[in-house]
């Protein structure tokens, strides 16, 4: 059961890592939600692929998970934006607020201290 429960780190970050690649390669049409264009589609597109590989390699994988949940709720604001249009926006809502959650779990358990304690 242990060796199931280890895999949680990767089944959480290789995800963000493949969320990362995407921000790069559709960096266009994701432009019009984020402030500040495509360059912050970059920018996030970068931590999301940082963050992943951190916690891959269990180096600073605690502030990375806290970083990481952050952005996911930061990534909220646009699909709030976007409700009243469409509902189905909802479900992004949802899926950031487990994945953030998910990161916060990450984050107890990691045994990384040296920048959060």
């Amino acid at each position: 059961m242990q060796s199931l429960i280890a895999l949680g780190k990767y089944f959480f970050s290789i995800p963000m890592v493949v969320f990362g690649i995407l921000h790069f390669m559709n960096a266009g049409q994701m432009a019009g939600m984020a402030p500040g264009g495509a360059v912050m589609v970059y920018i996030t597109g970068a931590a999301l692929i940082l963050g992943g590989f951190a916690i891959i390699l269990g180096k600073m994988d605690k502030l990375a998970a806290v970083l990481l949940a952050l952005l996911l709720l930061l990534f909220m604001i646009p699909h709030f934006q976007n409700l009243s249009e469409d509902p189905n926006e909802m479900g992004n809502i949802l899926k950031n607020i487990a994945l953030a959650g998910g990161a916060l779990m990450y984050a107890n358990m990691a045994k990384d201290n040296a920048v959060i304690g």
